[in-house]
């Protein structure tokens, strides 16, 4: 053997080429992070490492797989989520004010059969879904009021669109994981500035309408502890009648003579005899 091959050396080496050409056309090591699509003369026959969402990341599918030479080949495709990048949008709210929106979404191929049939690859399926994303937003940002987006309401604004972008991504077999927006400012310059002064102005106008609501009732409590007053006085006077008039009497001396804030300011000349004083004489009884 060993005569053999040192009597034919270019024979052998051309031999052993080839059964590493053959072996490398053969075998295929499948990575944990990628899905495999076999075609055989361009049309799919199996897949390797195929995404399950039951099964952990990479699961049983990744590894040294086999393949007829020269006949089949294999498509990879990424298993791990991937992101679509939106172009800045200008939407216009309810309320009449234009928005620039960055927005971005992330998907997943779940189906490669169905991806390689009808984008061939996962750049084909961002950029078709990339003007649907773009005018999902635009169409229900468009129903809602600036405001809606910094309340709780902005949630359920992601959940629409996430589940109309859904419907289109499934002819592609991929599956929208998440829809979010990075930012939504007002245009620099006069839009910026008109619409932060229509803010300030509702704010003003709200904030007057709280203070008459407020002045309002405040009459009313008012008005009311005036009319529970008069009805304890009037209840006092009709059970001892003197006794009231006492009493107010020396609520009235006490605010004419005690001197201090508020208190005596005026100086009265009055008669021993006067009415006022009546409450000193006994009650002028």
């Amino acid at each position: 053997m060993i005569n053999g091959i040192s009597r034919h050396p270019i024979a052998v080496a051309l031999s052993i080429l080839a059964i590493f050409v053959v072996l490398a056309s053969t075998l295929v090591v499948v990575p944990e992070t990628k899905q495999g699509v076999v075609l055989r003369f361009g049309q799919p026959i199996r897949i390797y490492n195929q995404y399950d969402p039951n099964k952990s990341f990479g699961g049983d599918g990744a590894g040294l797989v086999a393949k007829i030479p020269f006949i089949e080949d294999v498509t990879w495709i990424d298993k791990r989520i991937l992101s679509i990048t939106m172009d800045q949008q200008q939407v216009l709210s309810t309320d009449q004010l234009r928005l620039q929106v960055d927005a971005f979404a992330r998907f997943r191929i779940v189906d490669p059969l169905k991806m390689v049939i009808t984008a061939q690859n996962t750049d084909n399926v961002a950029s078709a879904l990339r003007p649907i994303l773009g005018s999902a937003l635009r169409n229900e940002l468009g129903k809602r009021r600036f405001a809606s987006l910094l309340s709780a309401e902005r949630g359920q604004v992601m959940d629409n669109i996430q589940a109309g972008l859904n419907r289109v991504a499934k002819q592609y077999g991929a599956e929208i994981i998440d829809v979010r927006i990075k930012r939504a400012d007002l245009p620099e310059g006069a839009p910026l500035d008109s619409a932060l002064e229509r803010m300030r102005t509702a704010r003003v106008q709200e904030a007057r309408t709280i203070e008459a609501q407020g002045l309002k009732q405040a009459q009313f409590v008012r008005a009311q502890a005036d009319a529970d007053s008069a009805k304890t006085y009037a209840e006092a006077f009709n059970k001892d009648a003197d006794f009231y008039d006492f009493y107010r009497a020396m609520q009235s001396y006490e605010q004419t003579f005690t001197p201090g804030e508020g208190k005596g300011a005026s100086s009265i000349i009055l008669s021993p005899s006067n009415r006022y004083l009546r409450e000193f004489q006994g009650g002028g009884r």
